[in-house]
């Protein structure tokens, strides 16, 4: 109710929190089925101003935070609203892709869906619209993600909800699939991964698993597409059903708990009720394909093996990365340079004027051509790597290496996963965190996740690892791998002693129950991968990257041309910063593009290279060895790189994030914490550096 925006009306499906309170509610006229509307808020966004029963009344955010709603803006077509529920990887979104035609982002691994995404489908002639929820265990939500569920299962505004299984783990998916029915009869059960199942000698009796639930029963292959038309024309049957009223069938069920004595209880009838149909309608031929994962898991997670491996794999990912992106990279300067001559033929031939051809090729083009060439070769190549670690379902296999290290940290081992989803998107890295179910440990995955570095530190890492190396005269990518897997190391480590630390001050408390599904391994669509990887990370994270670097190209040489007292107006802020940066290692103007980068890490470089100029105009330069004149034109020296690297890994995250902050947290305060906790770590290691290497001489 907390997360209401103003002008919303929702309607309240659960009453959480203390008894006290939830009296004083009762006697407000809120209860289950009453419809609230958001009004407006205070100066500082709490308390929050509700009508309820016709009357205004005021209420603080930590009060309502335990109270679910539901809003009505999905009630548009919901005479043809479908939900698709489940257990995390089950296959749902790989479903909800091939129903609709969507691109969602799909992963081998549990949490990676965390947010609710809605799409048509039109497969059977009949318009469907249709909601991917998060995946949950049970009813009874613990985690964020799971809330979100369950709210939408229990509103009761749709037609109908198609319960996703894996084939393969009926029992256990079976008991969420239970819980549902009774809530509401208009369900389709979609057995799913029945290839999988096969290759493990596992066959499931559909018929008679229908004839047992008396509700439609299909059997579907989500990857190909066998068997999804069959499922949706199973959904055809909902519209001669009346929906359950949903605040009878609660009231229904709390009787039902009462009569039963307790949750436990009627948890420990569905599990039997669930163990009975496995065991009447699943037969198992052959044990040889979990022998082989049970082979798996012994190398990839046992003592002696599991850490170097892991460490080998994220070498391999990086060697790859950076051997395959030179030469890309230098096609795409030269073609972009190419281009820059055109277009400046082009506007000289149009009589345009100066300071139009200056703002738009210096300050427009330029910066968007280096941020272009630059980050795209390596996203191209480390994403769709990356992705196939997730199709695998190795990525949950690091949650449980590195549990045992969060836990002396009192976190918790999921906030591995987190990290992982961060390497792509620190903003992702952020909402991923949903999937820590204890609200201490979620907020040390948030303000943590920025250490590691995100898909927009990564380009410029590679390049100022490679200009380093060609400093002291070597040029070697395997080096430069190394080094990189060392920057990535470094911020893990940081993320380990930050959460301890945050652990034993503002955010005290022991460690939380750890439970995390290892999925089975999976042989990776290599095709979809590098397909939908290409479109879902590598150009959505590049147009946002252009995106902002195009204003922030324009604003940069308008403060270039602005001059107070004959001097450029980023010269003035540089000067001011130099004495700052000099004792960080650096000097004013680095210190004045990670300022005008705030937008997104990408454009630091070419902000940086922009104000070495005396005109604001970003020098053209073809390959690694032309950056490496300009910055020792510029006084770079082997500690500015250094301490260039240890800043970029550790600074400010970028505005996407903070605001991705802000909205998890609903907290100022948290917000300007994650702010200042990288900064504070990358300040003192660079100052930690120039000290080092001013005894030396």
């Amino acid at each position: 109710m907390s997360k209401l925006k103003v002008g919303q009306v929702g309607t309240i499906v659960e009453m959480n929190g203390e008894t006290e309170i939830k009296e004083r509610f009762y006697s407000l006229g809120m209860e289950e089925g009453s419809e609230v509307k958001c009004l407006f808020t205070s100066f500082y966004e709490d308390p929050i101003a509700f009508e309820i029963c016709g009357c205004t009344i005021a209420l603080r955010k930590k009060d309502i935070e335990n109270i679910m709603v539901v809003t009505k803006e999905y009630e548009e077509k919901k005479e043809h609203c479908l939900l698709l529920a489940g257990n995390p990887n089950v296959g749902k979104s790989t479903l909800f892709n091939y129903m609709t035609g969507l691109h969602q982002h799909t992963g081998n691994w549990t949490g990676k869906t965390v947010e609710m995404a809605k799409g048509i489908s039109k497969l059977t002639g009949t318009s469907y619209v249709i909601y991917d929820l998060p995946g949950t265990y049970s009813l009874r939500s613990r985690s964020e993600e799971e809330k979100v569920a369950e709210q939408y299962v229990r509103a009761g505004e749709y037609e109908g909800i198609i319960v996703v299984c894996d084939a393969g783990s009926l029992k256990r998916n079976l008991i969420l699939v239970l819980q549902i029915m009774e809530i509401t009869k208009n369900v389709v059960l979609c057995v799913n991964l029945l290839d999988e199942a096969k290759k493990k000698g596992i066959v499931v009796d559909l018929k008679k698993l229908e004839k047992e639930l008396k509700i439609p029963v299909r059997g579907c292959i989500a990857r190909t597409g066998e068997g999804v038309e069959e499922l949706l024309r199973a959904c055809e049957c909902f519209k001669k059903k009346e929906r359950s009223c949903i605040r009878e069938e609660k009231e229904r069920q709390e009787a039902v708990v009462e009569a039963c004595e307790g949750v436990s209880q009627q948890h420990s009838e569905i599990l039997k009720r669930a163990i009975q149909l496995e065991q009447m309608v699943v037969t198992v031929t052959s044990q040889k394909c979990r022998e082989r994962e049970r082979f798996l898991d012994r190398i990839f997670t046992r003592k002696i093996t599991g850490i170097p491996i892991m460490l080998l794999l994220l070498f391999g990912v990086f060697w790859i990365t950076m051997k395959g992106a030179n030469l890309p990279s230098q096609f795409l300067e030269i073609g972009f340079e190419k281009i820059g001559i055109w277009l400046s033929e082009v506007l000289i031939g149009i009589h345009a004027p100066w300071w139009i051809r200056s703002l738009l090729l210096d300050g427009v083009y330029k910066v968007t051509s280096f941020v272009i060439a630059v980050m795209l070769p390596p996203m191209a190549i480390f994403f769709p790597l990356f992705t196939i670690l997730e199709d695998y379902g190795y990525l949950p296999r690091i949650a449980f290496n590195l549990d045992h290290l969060f836990s002396k940290c009192h976190a918790c081992g999921k906030q591995a996963l987190t990290m992982c989803m961060g390497l792509g998107c620190s903003a992702v890295g952020v909402t991923g965190c949903r999937i820590i179910d204890s609200r201490r440990e979620r907020l040390i995955a948030i303000l943590t996740n920025c250490l590691v570095p995100c898909n927009g530190k990564f380009p410029t890492l590679v390049a100022m690892i490679s200009v380093g190396m060609l400093f002291v005269g070597v040029h070697s990518s395997f080096l430069s791998a190394i080094f990189l897997m060392t920057a990535v190391l470094l911020g893990v480590c940081m993320t380990f002693l930050v959460s301890f630390l945050l652990s034993i001050t503002l955010l005290k408390g022991e460690p939380s129950a750890f439970t995390l599904e290892l999925p089975p391994y999976r042989r990776p669509q290599f095709g979809k991968v590098i397909i939908t990887s290409f479109i879902n990370r590598t150009i959505f994270v590049l147009g946002r990257a252009v995106a902002t670097a195009m204003p922030a190209g324009i604003l940069l040489w308008i403060a270039s041309q602005i001059q107070i007292a004959e001097i450029p107006m980023t010269v003035q802020l540089a000067n001011l910063l130099e004495p700052i940066g000099r004792m960080m290692g650096l000097d004013g103007i680095i210190l004045v593009a990670f300022l005008f980068g705030f937008p997104a890490n990408e454009i630091i470089v070419p902000i940086m290279l922009m104000l070495y100029t005396s005109n604001g105009t970003l020098v053209d330069f073809q390959s690694i060895w032309d950056l490496k004149q300009i910055l020792l034109g510029a006084g770079w020296s082997i500690e500015t790189i250094l301490c260039m690297c240890v800043f970029l890994l550790f600074h400010w995250p970028c505005s996407t994030t903070l605001l991705t902050i802000k909205k998890e947290t609903n907290s100022l305060k948290w917000m300007g914490i994650a702010f200042l906790l990288p900064t504070l770590v990358g300040i003192l290691f660079c100052f930690s550096i120039h000290f080092i290497f001013w005894l030396l001489g």
